[in-house]
């Protein structure tokens, strides 16, 4: 089954996971209440316009950070941009660096995650039959292709690659559990980039990580380690330069997708009609 093979679903081609600080970055901007079987998404969906792209946007955490990181509705989330024509996603956040060569700052676009995580919902695909989707390789590489030729030219130094291991916070990690992702030859430490990644794919998504890297963790920091201070004073330092970022990857993803993502689900019976 291909998405582009589909009639069209919905408003928006290309949907955005991310911060409060992102609504700004569209155009004639429209708020869509989307209900879900999973239940209502972070927040209504923003849909507006980024150059001659429809793009629709949901807060991760709410527009007023009200959802924690272990809280927040994922299923809803990437089944409401679903349900509105969405097929590819970019996913800005912010996350902590596992080596010293990666400062705050420091712009990031791994291609392997770790899901280290505990409680959380993680698939569409609970009763009626298995579905056993390819995540090998968990990022749409197109998109993460796009993403690093374009912060290269917005003058990033981007770092190609990587895993990205997520926690379940809402705690930041010890510093022996930080040294241990370390010693694992991790370099990226966050909380929100799973169960995104496996249920856009299980959506038959293209799903494109932009990591920028706040804090370093506890097991190479000094003193009392990370806090939620110093990672919400680095983002807002850096938002208006990610935002311009995000934007230009909008912008330059290309009309058709030519990966494998819209055939992940190719061949596989699925116990539950996709929107």
């Amino acid at each position: 089954m291909s998405l582009d093979n589909q009639p069209a679903a919905g408003r928006a081609e290309i949907g955005v996971i991310g911060g409060s600080g992102f609504y700004s970055f569209l155009d004639d901007i429209e708020e869509m209440s989307v209900e879900t079987p999973f239940g209502p998404p972070s927040d209504p969906i923003a849909i507006g316009a980024i150059g001659d792209r429809r793009v629709a946007f949901v807060p991760r955490h709410g527009r007023d950070h009200r959802h924690p990181p272990h809280r927040i509705p994922y299923r809803a989330n990437l089944w409401a941009l679903r349900s509105l024509g969405v097929t590819r996603v970019v996913a800005p956040s912010a996350v902590g660096s596992l080596t010293r060569e990666y400062g705050p700052g420091t712009l990031a676009i791994p291609d392997q995650l770790v899901d280290r995580t505990t409680g959380r919902a993680q698939t569409f695909y609970d009763s009626g039959g298995a579905v056993h989707v390819s995540f090998a390789d968990p990022y749409c590489p197109a998109g993460r292709q796009v993403a690093l030729a374009a912060s290269r030219a917005q003058g990033w130094t981007p770092i190609d690659g990587g895993a990205l291991v997520i926690i379940e916070g809402p705690r930041f990690s010890t510093r022996a559990e930080s040294q241990w992702y370390a010693a694992q030859g991790w370099t990226l430490v966050g909380m929100t980039g799973h169960p995104e990644a496996v249920l856009a794919r299980e959506l038959a998504l293209c799903y494109t990580p932009v990591c920028l890297v706040t804090d370093l963790d506890a097991g190479i920091s000094a003193g009392e380690g990370v806090t939620q201070e110093e990672v919400f004073r680095v983002f807002a330092q850096n938002v208006d330069r990610l935002r311009e970022l995000i934007a230009e990857v909008v912008k330059a993803l290309p009309a058709e997708r030519d990966c494998s993502c819209p055939h992940v689900l190719d061949g596989i019976k699925l116990p539950i009609e996709l929107p």
